[in-house]
């Protein structure tokens, strides 16, 4: 029976991940800051980074699907041997490097620092590492994106956007990122490589947040408005204490094609992501 330790067990891609290998006979070390009951073949580890009861001393695989820089400093303090690690990451790294908000530039710089400390772990230690770059997640109804889109759009009937906002966009199912993180562990020409992982179809940021609304139930409606009304709307939303997580730069960004080519990863790993498919599951209904 194959070992695996997952980081990010109870997050939204780490659950689907759970469920795969767990179908596939794995033995799995599950990483909760809270108790949890052993399942299956499931047993949880109870801790953060800063301390883990009953780690295992070594795992085929370790597995990461939580924040990647408080993983990248665990790991490197190489307190569980493996000779394979799959890490999460974000596209941020790429799509942030210019943003004007130091919130995300710090991000960008976290990022970069963690995949480089990652890689170089797996070269001292003799193990093979691979990251993996998601774009925007959806499918568990916990992503920052769309559920909270949709979370409003709930409560008020409509969502606002700004004309223009037609930037191209890739959403990715969770359960697609899970299949990724299991195909590579045993595909060799991963080894040492990061992947951009963007979902199967390439929409308007209008049109997929139109989708979004469109399965809520009772649908809600896309009002799009000119930018100066827009950013007037938004203005008052964050002086009520509503939309503060949506800087300027993300407002510019929706005009913005954020595409990733999926080419490496469908050569060396079968990647294979679906469709845009969004229902009310997807949403946290």
């Amino acid at each position: 029976m194959r070992t695996a330790l997952v980081f990010g067990a109870s997050g939204q891609i780490g659950e689907a991940l759970l469920a795969r290998l767990d179908a596939r006979d794995w033995q799995v070390f599950a990483v909760s800051r809270t108790p949890r009951p052993p399942w299956s073949n499931v047993q949880w580890l109870t801790g953060e980074f800063a301390g883990i009861d009953g780690l295992p001393a070594r795992v085929d695989v370790i597995f990461s699907t939580g924040p990647l820089d408080g993983f990248a400093q665990w790991y490197g303090r190489g307190l569980v041997a493996a000779p394979r690690v799959v890490a999460f990451g974000s596209t941020s790294l790429d799509t942030k490097q210019a943003s004007g908000d130091a919130y995300e530039r710090d991000i960008v710089a976290r990022l970069q620092a963690a995949e480089r400390l990652v890689f170089d772990t797996a070269s001292a230690t003799g193990a093979s590492a691979t990251l993996l770059r998601p774009t925007l997640v959806y499918g568990a109804g916990r992503d920052q994106t769309l559920s909270r889109i949709a979370a409003m759009a709930r409560r008020m009937g409509f969502f606002v956007l700004p004309r223009g906002a037609e930037g191209r966009r890739q959403p990715v199912h969770v359960d697609d990122l899970a299949a990724a993180a299991l195909a590579v562990v045993d595909a060799p020409a991963t080894h040492g490589q990061a992947y951009a992982l963007p979902g199967g179809e390439i929409l308007a940021y209008r049109e997929m947040v139109a989708r979004t609304l469109a399965a809520l139930d009772p649908p809600a409606t896309l009002w799009q408005l000119p930018m100066p009304v827009f950013r007037a709307v938004l203005s008052f939303a964050r002086m009520a204490g509503a939309m503060r997580g949506l800087s300027d730069d993300a407002v510019a960004r929706m005009r913005e094609d954020l595409v990733f080519d999926a080419t490496p990863a469908r050569n060396d790993f079968g990647y294979a992501p679906r469709q845009f498919n969004v229902d009310t599951r997807a949403l946290g209904a």
